[in-house]
Protein backbone atom coordinates (compact mmCIF):
# COMPACT_ATOMS: atom_id res chain seq x y z
CA UNK A 1 0.00 0.00 0.00
CA UNK A 2 0.66 3.66 -0.10
CA UNK A 3 3.01 5.29 2.57
CA UNK A 4 0.58 6.49 5.04
CA UNK A 5 0.98 9.83 4.91
CA UNK A 6 -0.49 9.56 1.36
CA UNK A 7 -3.76 8.29 1.99
CA UNK A 8 -6.77 10.17 1.84
CA UNK A 9 -9.35 10.60 5.16
CA UNK A 10 -11.74 7.82 4.18
CA UNK A 11 -8.56 5.79 3.22
CA UNK A 12 -6.24 6.66 6.24
CA UNK A 13 -9.58 6.04 8.68
CA UNK A 14 -10.29 2.44 7.09
CA UNK A 15 -6.72 1.46 7.51
CA UNK A 16 -7.05 2.75 11.34
CA UNK A 17 -10.33 0.57 12.18
CA UNK A 18 -8.75 -2.56 10.09
CA UNK A 19 -5.18 -2.13 12.15
CA UNK A 20 -3.10 -1.76 9.20
CA UNK A 21 -1.77 1.31 11.31
CA UNK A 22 -1.90 2.52 14.30
CA UNK A 23 -2.66 6.32 14.70
CA UNK A 24 1.24 7.10 16.00
CA UNK A 25 2.33 5.61 12.84
CA UNK A 26 0.14 7.09 10.92
CA UNK A 27 1.07 10.63 12.87
CA UNK A 28 5.02 9.39 12.59
CA UNK A 29 4.27 9.12 8.80
CA UNK A 30 3.04 12.46 8.22
CA UNK A 31 5.26 14.24 11.44
CA UNK A 32 8.38 12.56 9.66
CA UNK A 33 7.82 13.90 5.75
CA UNK A 34 6.91 16.97 7.22
CA UNK A 35 10.28 17.26 8.53
CA UNK A 36 12.21 16.27 5.35
CA UNK A 37 10.43 18.30 3.37
CA UNK A 38 9.85 21.31 4.58
CA UNK A 39 12.97 22.82 4.39
CA UNK A 40 12.71 22.70 0.60
CA UNK A 41 9.12 23.87 0.91
CA UNK A 42 7.89 25.85 3.83
CA UNK A 43 4.73 24.50 3.66
CA UNK A 44 4.86 25.03 7.47
CA UNK A 45 5.74 27.94 9.91
CA UNK A 46 6.04 25.51 12.80
CA UNK A 47 5.70 21.55 13.20
CA UNK A 48 4.51 20.68 16.42
CA UNK A 49 6.41 17.81 18.80
CA UNK A 50 4.19 14.56 19.05
CA UNK A 51 1.22 14.64 21.39
CA UNK A 52 1.46 11.36 23.03
CA UNK A 53 -1.88 12.02 25.61
CA UNK A 54 -3.64 12.77 22.17
CA UNK A 55 -2.69 10.27 19.88
CA UNK A 56 -3.20 7.33 22.80
CA UNK A 57 -6.69 8.93 23.12
CA UNK A 58 -7.58 8.81 19.30
CA UNK A 59 -6.35 4.98 19.26
CA UNK A 60 -8.28 3.98 22.37
CA UNK A 61 -11.57 5.74 20.94
CA UNK A 62 -10.82 3.97 17.75
CA UNK A 63 -10.55 0.75 19.63
CA UNK A 64 -13.42 1.55 21.35
CA UNK A 65 -15.13 1.93 18.11
CA UNK A 66 -15.84 5.08 17.59
CA UNK A 67 -17.34 5.97 14.27
CA UNK A 68 -15.57 9.54 13.57
CA UNK A 69 -13.63 9.29 10.60
CA UNK A 70 -11.48 12.01 11.36
CA UNK A 71 -10.81 10.56 14.93
CA UNK A 72 -6.41 10.60 14.80
CA UNK A 73 -6.21 12.00 11.35
CA UNK A 74 -3.45 14.52 11.36
CA UNK A 75 -4.25 18.10 9.94
CA UNK A 76 -2.35 21.17 9.32
CA UNK A 77 -3.85 24.26 10.20
CA UNK A 78 -3.49 27.87 8.74
CA UNK A 79 -1.62 30.51 10.85
CA UNK A 80 -4.41 32.39 11.25
CA UNK A 81 -6.48 30.01 12.60
CA UNK A 82 -6.13 29.61 16.75
CA UNK A 83 -4.88 26.99 18.61
CA UNK A 84 -4.71 27.33 22.09
CA UNK A 85 -0.81 27.28 23.80
CA UNK A 86 0.23 27.82 19.60
CA UNK A 87 2.04 30.56 18.16
CA UNK A 88 -0.83 32.29 15.63
CA UNK A 89 1.18 34.80 13.73
CA UNK A 90 -0.90 35.38 10.35
CA UNK A 91 2.54 35.05 8.82
CA UNK A 92 3.27 38.65 9.72
CA UNK A 93 5.81 39.96 11.88
CA UNK A 94 2.91 42.16 13.89
CA UNK A 95 2.08 38.83 15.35
CA UNK A 96 5.41 36.79 15.44
CA UNK A 97 5.09 36.68 19.43
CA UNK A 98 1.35 35.61 19.63
CA UNK A 99 0.59 32.55 21.77
CA UNK A 100 -3.26 31.94 21.03
CA UNK A 101 -5.32 31.97 24.46
CA UNK A 102 -8.34 29.68 23.06
CA UNK A 103 -8.87 27.51 20.20
CA UNK A 104 -11.01 28.55 17.19
CA UNK A 105 -14.04 27.03 17.19
CA UNK A 106 -13.68 25.38 13.99
CA UNK A 107 -10.80 23.91 16.08
CA UNK A 108 -12.23 22.54 18.99
CA UNK A 109 -14.84 20.90 16.96
CA UNK A 110 -11.75 19.36 15.29
CA UNK A 111 -10.85 17.99 18.37
CA UNK A 112 -14.01 16.72 19.69
CA UNK A 113 -13.95 14.45 16.77
CA UNK A 114 -10.42 13.32 17.53
CA UNK A 115 -8.19 15.05 14.80
CA UNK A 116 -4.72 15.50 15.49
CA UNK A 117 -2.53 19.11 14.33
CA UNK A 118 0.63 18.68 12.90
CA UNK A 119 1.95 22.25 13.11
CA UNK A 120 0.32 25.62 11.46
CA UNK A 121 0.94 26.29 7.87
CA UNK A 122 2.59 29.37 5.92
CA UNK A 123 0.55 31.85 4.26
CA UNK A 124 0.59 35.75 2.93
CA UNK A 125 0.78 38.17 5.82
CA UNK A 126 -3.10 38.41 7.21
CA UNK A 127 -4.31 36.55 4.43
CA UNK A 128 -3.36 39.35 1.53
CA UNK A 129 -2.09 38.06 -1.68
CA UNK A 130 -2.33 34.99 -4.05
CA UNK A 131 0.95 33.33 -4.61
CA UNK A 132 2.14 33.20 -0.50
CA UNK A 133 5.13 35.26 -1.52
CA UNK A 134 3.65 37.73 0.92
CA UNK A 135 4.80 35.89 4.22
CA UNK A 136 7.05 37.88 6.60
CA UNK A 137 8.94 34.26 6.72
CA UNK A 138 9.52 33.83 3.25
CA UNK A 139 7.39 31.92 0.46
CA UNK A 140 6.41 28.69 0.25
CA UNK A 141 6.97 26.57 -3.12
CA UNK A 142 4.85 24.61 -5.16
CA UNK A 143 5.21 20.73 -4.62
CA UNK A 144 4.49 20.32 -8.18
CA UNK A 145 7.23 22.21 -9.22
CA UNK A 146 9.15 24.19 -6.58
CA UNK A 147 10.32 27.25 -9.38
CA UNK A 148 6.70 27.93 -9.32
CA UNK A 149 4.56 29.10 -6.39
CA UNK A 150 1.67 27.23 -4.65
CA UNK A 151 -1.09 30.08 -4.78
CA UNK A 152 -2.11 31.71 -1.64
CA UNK A 153 -3.09 32.96 0.68
CA UNK A 154 -3.55 29.42 1.93
CA UNK A 155 -0.04 27.93 -0.07
CA UNK A 156 1.25 26.57 2.84
CA UNK A 157 -2.05 24.60 3.71
CA UNK A 158 -1.89 23.67 0.13
CA UNK A 159 1.50 22.47 -0.51
CA UNK A 160 1.69 20.78 2.96
CA UNK A 161 -1.46 18.25 1.69
CA UNK A 162 -0.27 18.12 -1.73
CA UNK A 163 3.14 17.05 -0.30
CA UNK A 164 1.41 14.47 1.28
CA UNK A 165 3.00 16.05 5.06
CA UNK A 166 -0.76 15.89 6.34
CA UNK A 167 -3.80 14.20 5.14
CA UNK A 168 -5.71 17.32 4.86
CA UNK A 169 -5.84 21.12 6.15
CA UNK A 170 -7.85 23.86 6.98
CA UNK A 171 -7.27 27.36 5.10
CA UNK A 172 -9.40 30.45 5.51
CA UNK A 173 -10.84 32.39 2.28
CA UNK A 174 -11.71 35.38 1.31
CA UNK A 175 -11.50 35.94 -2.44
CA UNK A 176 -10.36 32.52 -3.89
CA UNK A 177 -7.40 31.93 -1.11
CA UNK A 178 -8.57 28.07 -0.04
CA UNK A 179 -9.45 27.41 -4.46
CA UNK A 180 -6.83 29.06 -6.52
CA UNK A 181 -4.30 27.09 -4.34
CA UNK A 182 -6.02 23.66 -4.39
CA UNK A 183 -6.26 24.74 -8.61
CA UNK A 184 -2.68 25.14 -8.53
CA UNK A 185 -1.53 22.12 -6.33
CA UNK A 186 -4.30 19.82 -7.78
CA UNK A 187 -6.64 19.28 -4.86
CA UNK A 188 -9.81 19.96 -3.79
CA UNK A 189 -10.67 23.60 -2.14
CA UNK A 190 -14.10 24.44 -0.91
CA UNK A 191 -15.23 28.04 0.46
CA UNK A 192 -18.32 27.22 2.50
CA UNK A 193 -21.56 29.59 2.51
CA UNK A 194 -20.85 32.78 4.54
CA UNK A 195 -22.11 31.90 7.79
CA UNK A 196 -22.30 27.71 7.18
CA UNK A 197 -18.63 27.37 9.75
CA UNK A 198 -17.52 29.56 12.69
CA UNK A 199 -15.54 32.66 11.98
CA UNK A 200 -14.49 32.59 15.94
CA UNK A 201 -10.56 32.44 16.05
CA UNK A 202 -9.92 32.96 12.72
CA UNK A 203 -8.13 36.32 12.87
CA UNK A 204 -10.03 38.46 10.51
CA UNK A 205 -9.14 40.26 7.33
CA UNK A 206 -12.30 41.27 5.43
CA UNK A 207 -15.38 40.19 8.10
CA UNK A 208 -18.26 40.06 5.33
CA UNK A 209 -16.27 37.81 3.12
CA UNK A 210 -13.90 35.23 5.14
CA UNK A 211 -15.00 31.66 5.52
CA UNK A 212 -12.68 28.74 6.89
CA UNK A 213 -12.51 25.51 4.47
CA UNK A 214 -11.15 22.65 3.82
CA UNK A 215 -8.23 21.39 1.07
CA UNK A 216 -8.40 17.92 0.21
CA UNK A 217 -6.79 15.13 -1.76
CA UNK A 218 -10.52 14.01 -2.93
CA UNK A 219 -13.78 15.47 -2.66
CA UNK A 220 -15.17 12.95 -0.14
CA UNK A 221 -12.59 13.88 2.48
CA UNK A 222 -13.70 17.37 1.83
CA UNK A 223 -17.45 16.64 2.84
CA UNK A 224 -15.97 14.95 5.66
CA UNK A 225 -13.87 17.76 6.72
CA UNK A 226 -16.82 20.60 6.21
CA UNK A 227 -19.48 18.58 8.25
CA UNK A 228 -17.35 18.47 10.81
CA UNK A 229 -16.57 22.42 10.97
CA UNK A 230 -19.71 23.69 10.08
CA UNK A 231 -23.05 24.94 11.94
CA UNK A 232 -24.08 27.32 14.34
CA UNK A 233 -21.93 29.35 16.95
CA UNK A 234 -23.01 31.61 19.78
CA UNK A 235 -19.54 33.04 19.41
CA UNK A 236 -20.00 34.27 15.97
CA UNK A 237 -23.38 35.88 15.40
CA UNK A 238 -23.19 35.69 11.60
CA UNK A 239 -23.31 31.63 11.64
CA UNK A 240 -26.34 30.12 9.82
CA UNK A 241 -28.64 28.66 12.57
CA UNK A 242 -29.32 25.09 12.16
CA UNK A 243 -33.05 25.09 12.07
CA UNK A 244 -32.59 27.49 9.48
CA UNK A 245 -29.94 26.12 7.26
CA UNK A 246 -31.55 24.52 4.38
CA UNK A 247 -29.95 22.25 1.93
CA UNK A 248 -30.43 22.37 -1.68
CA UNK A 249 -30.89 18.86 -2.56
CA UNK A 250 -29.41 17.35 -6.43
CA UNK A 251 -31.25 15.18 -8.93
CA UNK A 252 -29.28 12.83 -11.05
CA UNK A 253 -28.46 15.22 -13.81
CA UNK A 254 -27.45 18.75 -13.51
CA UNK A 255 -27.67 21.64 -15.11
CA UNK A 256 -23.73 23.26 -15.67
CA UNK A 257 -24.34 27.22 -16.02
CA UNK A 258 -21.50 28.51 -18.25
CA UNK A 259 -21.14 32.49 -18.66
CA UNK A 260 -18.86 32.18 -21.41
CA UNK A 261 -18.85 36.16 -22.62
CA UNK A 262 -16.62 36.04 -18.99
CA UNK A 263 -14.13 33.09 -20.24
CA UNK A 264 -12.13 35.25 -23.07
CA UNK A 265 -8.94 36.48 -24.16
CA UNK A 266 -7.79 36.38 -19.99
CA UNK A 267 -7.68 32.34 -20.12
CA UNK A 268 -4.99 30.22 -21.53
CA UNK A 269 -5.98 28.96 -24.57
CA UNK A 270 -4.91 25.19 -22.87
CA UNK A 271 -6.60 25.58 -19.92
CA UNK A 272 -9.49 27.03 -21.75
CA UNK A 273 -9.36 23.61 -24.07
CA UNK A 274 -8.83 21.44 -20.70
CA UNK A 275 -12.15 23.45 -19.53
CA UNK A 276 -13.76 22.66 -22.64
CA UNK A 277 -13.01 19.03 -22.45
CA UNK A 278 -14.27 18.49 -19.07
CA UNK A 279 -17.67 20.33 -19.84
CA UNK A 280 -18.16 17.45 -22.79
CA UNK A 281 -17.03 14.69 -20.50
CA UNK A 282 -20.06 16.15 -18.21
CA UNK A 283 -22.47 16.17 -21.15
CA UNK A 284 -21.77 12.64 -22.13
CA UNK A 285 -22.22 11.85 -18.48
CA UNK A 286 -25.92 12.85 -18.83
CA UNK A 287 -25.60 16.49 -17.46
CA UNK A 288 -26.83 19.60 -18.87
CA UNK A 289 -24.37 22.49 -20.13
CA UNK A 290 -26.51 25.71 -20.29
CA UNK A 291 -25.60 29.36 -21.19
CA UNK A 292 -26.04 31.63 -18.32
CA UNK A 293 -25.32 35.81 -18.41
CA UNK A 294 -23.84 37.86 -15.49
CA UNK A 295 -22.69 41.15 -16.84
CA UNK A 296 -22.10 42.99 -13.74
CA UNK A 297 -18.99 40.32 -12.91
CA UNK A 298 -16.81 41.97 -15.37
CA UNK A 299 -16.55 44.64 -12.33
CA UNK A 300 -16.74 42.13 -9.16
CA UNK A 301 -12.69 42.18 -9.06
CA UNK A 302 -13.08 46.26 -8.93
CA UNK A 303 -15.79 46.07 -6.28
CA UNK A 304 -13.94 42.94 -4.17
CA UNK A 305 -10.84 45.27 -4.48
CA UNK A 306 -12.69 48.21 -2.56
CA UNK A 307 -14.89 46.42 -0.10
CA UNK A 308 -11.63 44.08 0.91
CA UNK A 309 -9.06 47.03 1.48
CA UNK A 310 -11.82 49.40 3.61
CA UNK A 311 -12.12 45.92 5.73
CA UNK A 312 -8.76 45.44 6.19
CA UNK A 313 -7.97 49.13 7.42
CA UNK A 314 -11.05 48.50 9.98
CA UNK A 315 -9.57 45.16 11.01
CA UNK A 316 -6.31 45.77 11.34
CA UNK A 317 -6.61 48.82 13.32
CA UNK A 318 -6.47 47.17 16.31
CA UNK A 319 -2.98 46.21 15.60
CA UNK A 320 -0.93 49.37 17.01
CA UNK A 321 1.59 48.31 18.84
CA UNK A 322 -0.08 49.91 21.71
CA UNK A 323 -3.22 47.40 22.41
CA UNK A 324 -2.01 44.55 20.09
CA UNK A 325 1.02 43.62 18.12
CA UNK A 326 4.86 44.21 17.34
CA UNK A 327 5.78 46.96 19.70
CA UNK A 328 8.33 49.76 18.72
CA UNK A 329 8.80 53.26 20.57
CA UNK A 330 10.19 56.36 19.48
CA UNK A 331 10.17 59.92 21.10
CA UNK A 332 6.57 60.23 20.94
CA UNK A 333 2.93 58.58 20.90
CA UNK A 334 2.86 59.30 17.01
CA UNK A 335 6.51 57.82 16.75
CA UNK A 336 5.43 54.73 18.78
CA UNK A 337 2.19 54.12 16.16
CA UNK A 338 4.38 54.93 13.21
CA UNK A 339 7.27 52.73 14.19
CA UNK A 340 5.04 49.73 15.56
CA UNK A 341 3.05 49.74 12.00
CA UNK A 342 6.12 50.52 9.57
CA UNK A 343 8.10 47.11 11.19
CA UNK A 344 5.47 44.87 12.16
CA UNK A 345 3.17 45.00 8.40
CA UNK A 346 4.52 44.03 5.41
CA UNK A 347 4.51 46.13 1.93
CA UNK A 348 1.02 44.35 0.83
CA UNK A 349 -0.41 45.24 4.02
CA UNK A 350 0.67 48.67 4.17
CA UNK A 351 -0.88 48.72 0.39
CA UNK A 352 -4.33 47.69 1.53
CA UNK A 353 -4.96 49.42 4.68
CA UNK A 354 -4.04 52.62 3.07
CA UNK A 355 -6.25 51.85 0.05
CA UNK A 356 -8.96 50.74 2.32
CA UNK A 357 -8.77 53.84 4.38
CA UNK A 358 -8.88 56.30 1.96
CA UNK A 359 -11.90 54.10 0.38
CA UNK A 360 -13.42 55.02 3.44
CA UNK A 361 -12.59 58.54 4.06
CA UNK A 362 -14.91 61.58 3.89
CA UNK A 363 -15.67 62.48 0.65
CA UNK A 364 -14.76 58.84 -0.99
CA UNK A 365 -17.15 56.47 0.92
CA UNK A 366 -19.97 57.58 -1.16
CA UNK A 367 -17.68 57.25 -4.90
CA UNK A 368 -15.96 54.26 -4.04
CA UNK A 369 -17.22 51.92 -1.27
CA UNK A 370 -20.83 52.65 -1.40
CA UNK A 371 -20.69 51.98 -5.22
CA UNK A 372 -18.67 48.37 -4.76
CA UNK A 373 -21.42 47.65 -2.14
CA UNK A 374 -24.28 48.46 -4.47
CA UNK A 375 -22.48 46.40 -7.52
CA UNK A 376 -22.15 43.14 -4.86
CA UNK A 377 -25.96 43.73 -4.19
CA UNK A 378 -26.33 43.23 -7.90
CA UNK A 379 -23.70 40.52 -8.16
CA UNK A 380 -26.03 38.72 -6.06
CA UNK A 381 -29.55 39.04 -8.00
CA UNK A 382 -27.48 38.52 -11.16
CA UNK A 383 -26.55 35.06 -9.85
CA UNK A 384 -29.68 34.32 -8.07
CA UNK A 385 -31.34 34.71 -11.32
CA UNK A 386 -28.82 32.81 -13.03
CA UNK A 387 -29.86 29.95 -10.54
CA UNK A 388 -33.63 29.72 -11.70
CA UNK A 389 -31.85 28.24 -14.71
CA UNK A 390 -28.86 25.76 -13.48
CA UNK A 391 -27.66 24.45 -10.79
CA UNK A 392 -24.39 25.24 -10.70
CA UNK A 393 -22.11 28.32 -12.44
CA UNK A 394 -18.78 26.77 -13.67
CA UNK A 395 -15.71 28.67 -14.33
CA UNK A 396 -12.05 27.41 -14.53
CA UNK A 397 -10.35 28.03 -11.25
CA UNK A 398 -7.76 30.68 -12.60
CA UNK A 399 -7.03 32.02 -16.07
CA UNK A 400 -3.77 29.86 -16.15
CA UNK A 401 -1.77 27.64 -14.10
CA UNK A 402 0.59 28.31 -11.59
CA UNK A 403 2.92 31.35 -12.39
CA UNK A 404 6.81 31.14 -11.47
CA UNK A 405 8.24 33.56 -8.45
CA UNK A 406 8.54 37.01 -9.29
CA UNK A 407 6.09 36.59 -11.92
CA UNK A 408 3.18 38.91 -10.51
CA UNK A 409 5.49 41.43 -8.91
CA UNK A 410 3.31 44.20 -10.11
CA UNK A 411 0.10 44.44 -7.59
CA UNK A 412 -2.38 44.87 -10.53
CA UNK A 413 -1.14 41.47 -12.29
CA UNK A 414 -1.58 39.77 -9.08
CA UNK A 415 -4.91 40.49 -8.52
CA UNK A 416 -6.25 39.86 -11.73
CA UNK A 417 -5.51 35.93 -10.69
CA UNK A 418 -8.60 36.39 -8.55
CA UNK A 419 -10.99 37.26 -11.27
CA UNK A 420 -12.82 33.94 -11.40
CA UNK A 421 -13.01 33.54 -7.74
CA UNK A 422 -13.85 36.89 -5.54
CA UNK A 423 -17.53 36.18 -6.74
CA UNK A 424 -18.45 33.85 -4.82
CA UNK A 425 -17.02 35.90 -1.47
CA UNK A 426 -19.06 38.83 -2.68
CA UNK A 427 -22.21 36.82 -2.84
CA UNK A 428 -21.62 34.61 0.17
CA UNK A 429 -22.61 32.00 -1.60
CA UNK A 430 -20.27 28.50 -1.06
CA UNK A 431 -17.85 27.62 -4.39
CA UNK A 432 -15.36 24.97 -4.59
CA UNK A 433 -12.41 23.85 -7.15
CA UNK A 434 -11.75 20.10 -8.55
CA UNK A 435 -8.42 19.46 -10.20
CA UNK A 436 -9.59 18.92 -13.99
CA UNK A 437 -6.57 18.22 -15.56
CA UNK A 438 -2.76 19.18 -16.26
CA UNK A 439 -1.35 21.74 -18.93
CA UNK A 440 2.23 21.60 -19.99
CA UNK A 441 5.06 24.32 -18.61
CA UNK A 442 8.11 24.15 -19.34
CA UNK A 443 8.46 20.37 -19.55
CA UNK A 444 6.18 20.46 -16.35
CA UNK A 445 2.72 18.98 -16.25
CA UNK A 446 0.66 21.47 -14.25
CA UNK A 447 -2.30 21.13 -12.30
CA UNK A 448 -5.55 23.78 -13.40
CA UNK A 449 -8.82 23.63 -11.37
CA UNK A 450 -12.29 23.74 -12.81
CA UNK A 451 -14.21 25.74 -10.38
CA UNK A 452 -18.36 25.47 -9.22
CA UNK A 453 -20.67 27.82 -7.67
CA UNK A 454 -23.67 26.95 -6.26
CA UNK A 455 -26.80 28.85 -4.61
CA UNK A 456 -26.64 29.74 -0.66
CA UNK A 457 -26.78 26.70 1.33
CA UNK A 458 -25.33 24.67 -1.84
CA UNK A 459 -22.98 22.59 -0.73
CA UNK A 460 -24.58 19.32 -1.61
CA UNK A 461 -24.71 20.73 -5.13
CA UNK A 462 -20.77 21.45 -5.03
CA UNK A 463 -20.17 17.96 -3.83
CA UNK A 464 -22.09 16.23 -6.63
CA UNK A 465 -20.57 18.46 -9.26
CA UNK A 466 -17.28 17.70 -8.30
CA UNK A 467 -17.58 13.96 -7.83
CA UNK A 468 -18.99 14.15 -11.28
CA UNK A 469 -15.55 15.94 -11.96
CA UNK A 470 -13.60 13.66 -10.21
CA UNK A 471 -15.06 10.59 -11.99
CA UNK A 472 -14.04 12.25 -15.21
CA UNK A 473 -10.42 12.31 -14.53
CA UNK A 474 -9.98 8.43 -13.00
CA UNK A 475 -11.82 7.56 -15.89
Amino acid sequence: MSRFNELTIVRAAQALRTKECTVRELWDACATAAREKNPELNAYLEIFDVDEAAIEAAQKRIEAGDASLLCGIPLALKDNILLEGKVASAASKMLANYRATYDATVVRKLKEAGALFVGRTNMDEFAMGSSTEHSAFGPTKNPRDTSRVPGGSSGGSAAAVAAHLCIAALGSDTGGSIRQPAAYTGLVGLKPTYGAVSRSGLIAMGSSLDQIGPLTKSVEDGRILYEAIRGSDPLDSTTIADGLYSAHVSSAALRIGVPRELIGDGVDEDVKAVFEGVLKKLEEAGHSIVDVALPTSSHALAAYYVIMPAEVSTNLARLDGIRYGHASRGDTLLADYVQSRTEGFGEETLRRIILGTFVLSSGYIDAYYRKADAARELLRSEYNAAFKNCDVIAFPTTPSPAFTFGAKSDPLSMYLEDVYTVTANLTGMPAVSVPMGDVAREGNMLPVGIHFTAPHQGEELLFVAASEVEKTQTA
